[in-house]
């Protein structure tokens, strides 16, 4: 019998589940050969692996076979955070460790990626012509002049030539950055012209929607602003000509060059990520070869479970870092399904559609399109063959309870249901997936391997059962070896590692349960707190949004200076719903019964949308500041916002409330 505080949880790994695993095998070998506990399954593995932090992370290069050109000297020389050294004195090539499959030539033949369009079927690209085609273009790209640590952007969709791309200018030891073509060339060139691209690889225009969308003139503003560059290589997805000065796509991959692997050291630059640049010019996060090879090897081979005979497909854009921690799906010689088109095209169960059709055994989405699916009454089970799906994953926001109980009940019962959370920023997941662990609903399964996570209250001391600040108090391998252009260090100390010295601060409001799961409550630096009780906005949207008539809401918490504390909700309503007294009334009673009487918003505002990020998350710290009467051009970069004209609404409001 289970008490109150320990319920059922939503679903178990059965015996054969749990011995089949990876992580099971990961551990049983670990115990034989570092002493890792035999016994007490995940928790032990995982209390193991913070507190024998070097050993777990030499425990994982042997375990996954990492390729050392030259070996190292101390797997971890300096724990300080910022400036942790990993794998000192060591060399070797992500590009080498992605493109392994293709040695072995039982699976030259096999899908490396499969590529879907909006028509919804798959393209094979085999493990023999990406390895060819990487091969051909590094070369290339040696005879451009492209030296390790030059800079290689990509203005591309999820298609196999920006995976080609990024590979091929990992195996020269270059640094590849991308962004997305639905971001304007205004938002583009904020990020790349801070990293100085000496090759752009560019489309002639995308398809989403069912439409297409031209990108020529953004791309010719990009090669105008961007003085850097030496190549330009064009993509013709719309079968335009390549534009005078540019080199076409097929001359550069036409060789049957075989790749050279650059060896570089451990900590040299793989790629730049962007923060969503919100609040200002985006921050470029610079993370390594070898420490995203580690953290994503770890992350994909033992927390996600996958192996040479699955198949990933994560709905993602190149201007998110999901897209690269997919093409990383290639280091455990999995299949990655890559999907370019709209996520609702041409009905809201378009990726269940996908999902099928490639037989996808992992599927990621977002939180958001699940909870879409549920009020759009998609049947998955019903409607499509999903038996290959063993998991389907979620992150971007946290998962409400409904779409737990949702997924279980319209996917499958035996579904093991992983909400994941980290961020740009480590490039993976500090608390998620665990295949060995029971599913609770509303929950995170647990901390990842070698992550430290604990919530901490404000003076730093850790708590359990309570809310408190998400913190990592040991160095990760893919945290940022540095900003771009931040020589003294100052911006990326600001950003972690300002209210806790030498710990980072992730920013995210969360609890860690006695069982060891993670519940997460939102952005800290946007929580609500009335009468001193600290609210996650993430727990008002799940209350709200399951209401018909509300599309999607925003919530903001304004501290006042006359000491008061006003809360409003902003909200999107369904099609043919009407903001009235009576809604206004069900929306209080809803929050009030399913929260609490503090969480009761002090108005509801009807706007026309709500503002997002590029990467599709709502944006509360800008229109906190909007509302708080900071000038637009202090509080929001427009070319980080989906749609900025929605920001004038709040502007006006901030304005003619004072």
């Amino acid at each position: 019998m289970t008490s109150a505080t320990q319920p059922e949880p939503l679903w178990s790994p059965g015996p054969d589940r749990i011995a089949a695993a990876r992580v099971t095998a990961f551990q049983a070998w670990a115990a034989e050969r570092f002493g890792a506990p035999a016994e007490g399954g995940y928790p032990a593995l995982h209390r193991w692996s913070v507190d024998e932090l070097d050993t777990f992370w030499q425990a994982v290069a042997e375990w996954f076979d990492v390729r050392f050109t030259t070996p190292w000297e101390s797997v971890l020389a300096d724990r300080s955070m910022p400036g942790a050294r990993w794998f000192t004195g060591s060399t070797l090539n992500y590009a080498e460790h992605a493109l392994r499959a293709a040695e072995d030539p039982a699976r030259a033949q096999d899908p490396a990626l499969l590529h879907v369009d909006e028509a919804h079927e798959p393209t094979p690209v085999t493990w023999a012509e990406l390895r060819r085609q990487v091969g051909s273009l590094a070369a290339e790209l040696r005879a451009l002049g492209v030296r390790p640590g030059d800079r290689v952007s990509g203005y591309l969709p999820n298609i196999p030539e920006a995976v080609v791309a990024l590979l091929a200018t990992a195996a020269v030891g270059g640094v590849w950055t991308s962004c997305a073509p639905d971001f304007g060339a205004r938002s583009v060139l904020d990020r790349f012209e801070q990293v100085e691209p000496v090759v752009l690889f560019t489309i002639d225009g995308y398809r989403y929607g069912g439409k297409q969308h031209d990108r020529r003139e953004t791309v010719a503003e990009l090669r105008e602003g961007l003085p850097s560059l030496r190549a330009v290589v064009h993509i013709p997805l719309l079968g335009t000509p390549a534009p005078e000065g540019t080199r076409p796509w097929s001359e550069l991959t036409s060789g049957d060059t075989e790749p050279v692997f650059e060896p570089v050291p451990f900590d040299h630059p793989l790629w730049i990520l962007y923060s969503s640049g919100t609040t200002g010019a985006p921050k470029a996060i610079v993370q390594s070869q070898g420490g995203i090879l580690l953290e994503h090897l770890k992350q994909l081979g033992l927390h996600c479970d996958l192996g040479p005979e699955d198949r990933f497909f994560w709905y993602t854009s190149t201007g998110w870092m999901m897209w690269n921690f997919l093409v990383s799906g290639l280091l455990t010689g999995t299949t990655v399904v890559l999907y370019d088109g709209s996520p609702g095209f041409p009905d809201t169960g378009a990726q269940w559609r996908i999902a099928e059709r490639t037989r996808a055994t992992l599927y990621g989405t977002s939180a958001a399109y699940v909870m879409a699916c549920k009020k759009a009454e998609v049947h998955p089970s019903r409607d499509f063959d999903l038996s290959a799906v063993k998991c389907v994953a979620t992150t971007g926001s946290p998962l409400p309870p409904d779409g737990f109980r949702w997924l279980h009940d319209e996917v499958a019962e035996d579904l093991w249901i992983a909400s994941v959370s980290g961020g740009t920023d480590v490039c993976s997941c500090f608390a998620g997936a665990v295949p060995t662990l029971p599913v609770h609903i509303g929950e995170l399964q647990a901390a990842c391997l070698g992550t430290d996570l604990q919530s901490w209250d404000p003076a730093g001391k850790p708590l359990t059962g309570e809310v408190g600040e998400l913190v990592v108090t040991a160095p990760m391998p893919s945290m940022p070896i540095h900003f771009w252009n931040d020589a003294d260090g100052s911006r990326y100390r600001d950003s972690y590692f300002e209210m806790f010295p030498g710990v980072w601060r992730h920013g995210d409001w969360i609890t860690i349960t006695d069982r060891g799961s993670v519940v997460i409550h939102g952005r800290s630096d946007s929580t609500l707190n009335r009468q001193g009780v600290r609210m996650g906005s993430a727990d008002i949207y799940e209350a709200v949004e399951r209401l018909p008539e509300i599309k999607e809401s925003l919530v903001i918490g304004l501290e006042e200076p006359n000491g008061g504390y006003w809360m409003p909700l902003f909200v999107h309503l369904a099609p043919g719903a009407v903001l009235d007294e009576d809604l206004r009334k069900k929306i209080a009673a809803t929050i009030r019964e399913q929260l609490s009487p503090r969480h009761v918003p002090d108005e509801v505002i009807e706007v026309p949308a709500i503002p997002h990020t590029l990467t599709g998350k709502r944006i509360e710290v800008p229109v906190k500041r909007l509302l708080q009467g900071t000038p637009p051009a202090k509080a929001v970069n427009p070319g980080s916002v989906d749609n900025p004209g929605l920001l004038a609404f709040y502007e006006e409001l901030g304005r003619t409330r004072k």
